[in-house]
C-alpha cells in the first residue's frame, strides 16, 4: 500500500511540480558571498550539504514509485494533477509537462466530473475508498478496467488533496465476464463450499439439478445435507485435502423434494499461501437418466442372454468371411464343443464337403442382399466324432446405417429326427412287405409240404443209390425253403415274447454248444470269457438263443471266406444299467461302405444262394422287442465286433444305505511336478492366489509379482522352473516382458506360459510357440494348468532318461 504522502512534504515554490520536476527546482535561492573564513562560510558549507542529502533523497523516492507498476498520482480535491509517477503518465499516453497542473478530466471522457463529484462526500467522511473502477479515456475510445486505491490526504485535520494508485485489470476482468458467462451457462452443477459444508457459490444447473428455487434458498443449507450419505461427502473433503483432487466419484444426492440422483462429482482444493485448504470447487454431472438406461439395456441384454441360453437351437453370428463372432451356449450341449472354442472359426471348416457348396451359395446370397432368408440342411462334426445333421435358417445382419454387415442363423440338431424320420419310413416299408411276405409265405408253405412229404417217400423208394442222393438233394433245397419262408413270417410278424429271469451266460452257452461242432469243423475255436460277477436279465430264452446263434454263424462264415483258421471271442460287459454281449471276430472285417446297411432287410454281401439277407435283420428286431440295441464295429482287414445290449434286470430289494466316507483324491500332478518352483505375473491378486494355492497343494513353490517391473529384477536374481505371465499386463506386456526375460548365457531356462483372456491368433500362438512359449486361455481350471506343466516337464523328463 503506498505511503501516505502530505500537501507539507513539498517546498511551497515546487507544490505543483511533477515527480521528474528539475533538481534546479529543489536548490536553494542565490545569496550574496560571504566574507572569506567568516561564521556564514561554514553557515553556507552546512546548507549545501543539506540540499544535496534532500536531492538524493527526492531522488531514490522518485525512482521508487516510477518503478511502480501500478500507476500512483496525486490530484486536488478539485482533480488538479500534482503528483504522477511514470505508469501513469504512459495510461493517458502523455508527457509529464502536459500532466502536471492539468486536470483529470482533460484526459478521461468517463466518468465525468459530475460523476466523480457525486460520491466526493462520502469519500471524503471515510477517508478511503478501494474497488473497480471503468474508465474511457479520450484518446482511447475502449473501456478499460481497473482496481484503485484512494486515501484522503489531510493537512492540521483538512483535507488538501488525494492520493491514490490504479492497476489495469482490463484482460482479468473480461477473463471473469467470461467465467461468469461460462459459470451460468454451463449444464453441469458447479459449486464452491468450504470444508465444513458452507456454500459460498453455485451456478443455476445445479440449483435446477438438486430442485431449489434459487441459489440463496440452496446456500441457506449445509452442503452435507444434500449427500444421501452424508459420510460419503466426509470421506471426499478429506481425499480432496490430502490428494488435492477427485475425479469422477459416483455420489447420491438427495434433491428438495427427497428424490435422489446419481452424480459423478470431481473437484479440487483451494489453498491459501499456508497450504491450508479454505474453499473447494466441484462439478457435478447428473447421470440419474445414464444409470437408468444403462439398467434397462442391462436388464434387456440379460433377457436376451437368458433368451439365447435357453433357446434349443444354436444361434449364431457370422461376419462376411463366414467366421463366427458369436456361439450361443447352447451348442456345447448339441455338438459338444465350447461356444468360445468356435469363435473365431470358419463355418466352412465345421461343415461336411457334400453340403458346403450349398451353404456357400445361401451365405453369399444372404451376405449380398440378393435373399432375405435362408434355410438348409447340413452336416457337422461333433467333439466325438460323429456327423450329426443340423437343420438351419439364415438372415443378413444389418448395422446402425443399414447396411449387412453379417449373418445371424439358428441351427436346430435334427439327426435323431432324421433317425425317427428314417425309421418311420422303413417302417412303413417294412410294413407293407411283411403283409406281402406274410401273403406269400402262406402260398409257398402249401407246396413245400408237398414238395417234402413227396421226397421222403422217394427216398424210402429209392431203388439205388443215385436216386437216393438226387432225393436228398431235393429234400435239403426244400428244407433250405421251408427256413427262408419261417425267416419271412419271423420278420414280418414277430412272436410275442415269452420273458424269464435268467443268467446272460446261459442262452450264451447254450447257443455256443449248438455251434461248437460245426466251428470246431471250419477250424474256427472259441474263448468265452468270465461273466463280471452275478448278472440277470428278462429275455425270452428261444429268441435270445436264435440272436447268439445268427452271429455265432455269421462270425464263422467270415471267418471261413478266408479259409484260415481264426478264433471268436464272446464277452459279458456290464454299463450304466445294462448288460453287453461282445461277439468279436479276426475275420477279414467289413467294408466301410457296408458298414451302414448290414442291418436292413435283404442286404448280403454273400454268393447268391449264400443267405437271404435276413439273419441281423431279424436279430434287430428281436433286441428292440426286448429294449436293447445292436451296434457293430469293424476295421477291414482285421475282423468285425458285434454288441448286444439288453436291459439288466435288478431286484428291488430295501436296503440301509451305507455310511461312505469320500475318497480325498490327489491332485492332478502332485508327483510330477512337486520339487518344482513356478513365478506367477499377474496384475490380478486373486489369480496369483489361486494359481499359488492350487500349485502349492501340488508340492510346487510358488513367487509371484503384480507387474513386470517388479518380477524383472526378482528373475534376474533367481531362478524358476516356470514364469506364468498374464499375456496383458498393464505397463509393460506380458509379450515384451517375455522378450526381457530371455536367458542369458550360462542361466537355465524357465518354461515360460502366457495366461490369456484374449483369444489370441493362430499367427500369435505360432509365433510364441516357436519361441518356446506356451499359451493358456482364460478362465482354466487348475487342473488344466497342472497338467499343461507337467506335460512341459515330459521332454525334460525323456532328456534326463
Amino acid at each position: 500500500m503506498p505511503k501516505r504522502i502530505s500537501d507539507q512534504s513539498a517546498q511551497p515554490a515546487a507544490k505543483h511540480a511533477p515527480t521528474h520536476a528539475p533538481d534546479a527546482a529543489l536548490k536553494p535561492a542565490p545569496q550574496q558571498a560571504p566574507l572569506e573564513g567568516g561564521p556564514a562560510a561554514s553557515t553556507e558549507a552546512q546548507f549545501k550539504k543539506l540540499v544535496e542529502v534532500i536531492s538524493r533523497s527526492q531522488l531514490n523516492y522518485r525512482e521508487l514509485i516510477d518503478s511502480l507498476d501500478h500507476a500512483v498520482f496525486t490530484i486536488s480535491l478539485e482533480g488538479e494533477i500534482r503528483v504522477a509517477n511514470r505508469r501513469f503518465v504512459e495510461i493517458l499516453d502523455v508527457s509529464f509537462q502536459d500532466l502536471i497542473g492539468h486536470r483529470l478530466d482533460e484526459f478521461i471522457a468517463v466518468p465525468t466530473t459530475a460523476e466523480a463529484l457525486r460520491g466526493r462526500d462520502a469519500f471524503l467522511q471515510k477517508g478511503h475508498w478501494a474497488g473497480r473502477i471503468s474508465i474511457q479515456l479520450k484518446k482511447d475510445p475502449r473501456r478499460r478496467f481497473y482496481d484503485c486505491w484512494l486515501q484522503a490526504l489531510t493537512d492540521e485535520n483538512q483535507v488538501t488533496s488525494i492520493s491514490g494508485w490504479v492497476r489495469d485489470v482490463t484482460s482479468q476482468h473480461e477473463s471473469e465476464i467470461r467465467f461468469t458467462e461460462l459459470f451460468e451457462s454451463l449444464r453441469e452443477g458447479i459449486f464452491f463450499t468450504t470444508p465444513e459444508g458452507s456454500l459460498l457459490d453455485a451456478n443455476p444447473a445445479l440449483v435446477r439439478m438438486l430442485g431449489y428455487e434459487s441459489k440463496e434458498e440452496l446456500k441457506k443449507l449445509n452442503f452435507r445435507e444434500m449427500y444421501a450419505d452424508p459420510a460419503q461427502r466426509d470421506a471426499l473433503v478429506h481425499q480432496v485435502i490430502y490428494q488435492g483432487a477427485v475425479q469422477d466419484v459416483d455420489v447420491i444426492y438427495r434433491r428438495k423434494d427427497g428424490s435422489l440422483i446419481h452424480c459423478l462429482a470431481s473437484g479440487f482444493a483451494i489453498r491459501d499461501t499456508f497450504g491450508r485448504t479454505i474453499r473447494m470447487q466441484g462439478t457435478l454431472v447428473d447421470i440419474t437418466e445414464r444409470i437408468e438406461i444403462e439398467a434397462r439395456l442391462h436388464q434387456e441384454q440379460e433377457f436376451v442372454r437368458r433368451l439365447v441360453a435357453s433357446f434349443p437351437d444354436v444361434i449364431a453370428v457370422m461376419d462376411f468371411e463366414g467366421r463366427f463372432t458369436f456361439v450361443s451356449p447352447r451348442v456345447e450341449d448339441i455338438l459338444g464343443h465350447p461356444a468360445q472354442e468356435l469363435v473365431g472359426k470358419l463355418l466352412s471348416e465345421q461343415i461336411h464337403r457334400d453340403e458346403l457348396p450349398q451353404v456357400r451359395d445361401a451365405f453369399a446370397k444372404l451376405t449380398s442382399g440378393r435373399a432375405a432368408n435362408a434355410q438348409f440342411e447340413y452336416r457337422t462334426k461333433h467333439a466325438d466324432g460323429s456327423w450329426r445333421y443340423m437343420r438351419a435358417s439364415a438372415s443378413p445382419l444389418y448395422d446402425a446405417a443399414g447396411n449387412i454387415n453379417g449373418v445371424v442363423a439358428s441351427a436346430r440338431d435334427v439327426t435323431e429326427s432324421k433317425a425317427t424320420e428314417k425309421q418311420n419310413l422303413q417302417k412303413e416299408k417294412l410294413a407293407a412287405m411283411g403283409e406281402m411276405m406274410s401273403g406269400v409265405a402262406h402260398e409257398l408253405n402249401n407246396p413245400l409240404t408237398a414238395i417234402l412229404g413227396v421226397s421222403d417217400l422217394l427216398r424210402e423208394r429209392a431203388p439205388d443209390d443215385a436216386t437216393r442222393r438226387q432225393t436228398e438233394i431235393i429234400l435239403k433245397q426244400a428244407r433250405r425253403a421251408a427256413v427262408i419262408v419261417q425267416n419271412l413270417l419271423a420278420y414280418a410278424r414277430p412272436s410275442a415274447l415269452a420273458r424269464k429271469k435268467m443268467r446272460p451266460e446261459e442262452a450264451l452257452q447254450a447257443a455256443i454248444d449248438q455251434q461248437r461242432a460245426a466251428l470246431s469243423q471250419k477250424n474256427v475255436s472259441i474263448e468265452l470269457a468270465p461273466s463280471p460277477g452275478r448278472l440277470m436279465l428278462e429275455a425270452d430264452p428261444k429268441l435270445l438263443h436264435q440272436v447268439f446263434v445268427n452271429l455265432i454263424v455269421n462270425a464263422e462264415q467270415a471267418i471261413s471266406s478266408r479259409g484260415e483258421r481264426g478264433t471268436l471271442r464272446i464277452s459279458i460287459e456290464r454299463a450304466d444299467g445294462r448288460i453287453g454281449f461282445v461277439f468279436a471276430d479276426d475275420g477279414p472285417g467289413i467294408a466301410p461302405e457296408n458298414i451302414g446297411k448290414i442291418f436292413d432287410p435283404f442286404f448280403t454281401t454273400k454268393r447268391p444262394g449264400g443267405g437271404t439277407g435276413l439273419g441281423l435283420a431279424i436279430c434287430t428286431a428281436i433286441i428292440k422287442e426286448h429294449g436293447g440295441s445292436m451296434e457293430v464295429q469293424s476295421i477291414p482287414g482285421k475282423g468285425a465286433e458285434f454288441l448286444v445290449w439288453l436291459p439288466e434286470f435288478i431286484e428291488e430289494i430295501s436296503v440301509p444305505p451305507l455310511a461312505v466316507r469320500p475318497a480325498v483324491a490327489a491332485p492332478a500332478g502332485s508327483g510330477a511336478l512337486r520339487g518344482h518352483s513356478v513365478y506367477v505375473v499377474d496384475d490380478e491378486e486373486s489369480i496369483r492366489e489361486i494359481v499359488q494355492e492350487g500349485l502349492s497343494a501340488r508340492g510346487m513353490t510358488v513367487e509371484g509379482a503384480s507387474s513386470s517391473e517388479e518380477a524383472l529384477p526378482h528373475l534376474a536374481a533367481h531362478s524358476y522352473d516356470f514364469v506364468l505371465c498374464d499375456f496383458n499386463l498393464p505397463g509393460m506386456n506380458g509379450e515384451e516382458f517375455f522378450k526381457r526375460i530371455q536367458p542369458r548365457a550360462g542361466t537355465p531356462t524357465p518354461k515360460f506360459v502366457f495366461m490369456s483372456g484374449a483369444l489370441l491368433d493362430s499367427a500369435t500362438l505360432a509365433h510364441f510357440t516357436e519361441k518356446g512359449a506356451s499359451v493358456l486361455q482364460k478362465p482354466f481350471h487348475i487342473a488344466a494348468l497342472a497338467t499343461l506343466l507337467t506335460g512341459l516337464l515330459q521332454p525334460q523328463t525323456v532328456a534326463t532318461k
